[in-house]
């Protein structure tokens, strides 16, 4: 039997890790999936990555560095070869690879939840945490999901707790603040909102 694992991550260079880790124990790019928020435009059609907007491709810095980041995207292996841009309801532009993207993308077009909340729930997610990782990827974060075996799904879940939100704690205090639940006709946050949210939750921007 199979089980979906997913976590959100406040910026993507802890998704990132997170799926290199997966793939470097094995599991099959075919069963991982990234989805990450790109109303700040960090990602532009093309494949450029300019996560610090200093003009540069990230990955020829990176090639430059010898390290970090930009040399993970050069290196164009895996899953994340496979980055493109996406429009999902109630999240607006992301960058997004893997199944749970295509199952989004379709979901998108007759979904009445939206097509991230479609997506998710389809893959045995509950709607409750569906809506609660849908809002993190709306506030400027990205989810990571893995499909695994029922034996394996322990060390999945331990691969990818590393750096992830403490989802309960987080939409708790969303709550606080009237939130009730991920609505995929609200418009997308603006850049603005999210360096707010940012700022709020001490994540700070998107890491290198």
């Amino acid at each position: 039997m199979t089980t979906t694992v997913t976590r959100l991550y406040d910026n993507y260079a802890d998704a990132e890790r997170a799926v290199r880790r997966l793939e470097d124990v094995g599991v099959p790019r075919s069963d991982v999936s990234i989805v990450a928020n790109n109303s700040e435009n960090w990602y532009r059609p093309g494949g450029k990555v300019d996560r610090d907007r200093d003009g540069t491709d990230d990955r020829a810095d990176g090639a430059g560095a010898g390290a970090g980041i930009g040399a993970g995207l050069g290196g164009a292996a895996g899953l994340l070869a496979g980055l493109g841009l996406l429009a999902i309801p109630g999240l607006g532009p992301v960058v997004a690879a893997g199944w749970l993207a295509s199952t989004a993308a379709g979901a998108a077009a007759g979904a009445a939840s939206g097509g991230i909340i479609g997506a998710l729930t389809q893959a045995g997610v509950s709607n409750d945490e569906a809506s609660r990782y849908a809002e993190g990827v709306r506030r400027g974060g990205t989810l990571v999901s893995a499909r695994a075996s029922e034996q394996d799904r322990a060390r999945i879940e331990g691969l990818l707790n590393e750096s992830s939100v403490d989802l309960q704690n987080r939409s708790a205090a969303w709550q606080g603040t009237g939130w009730g639940g991920f609505d995929a006709a609200s418009p997308p946050l603006a850049p603005d909102d999210i360096r707010r949210e940012r700022e709020l939750y001490g994540t700070g921007a998107p890491r290198r």
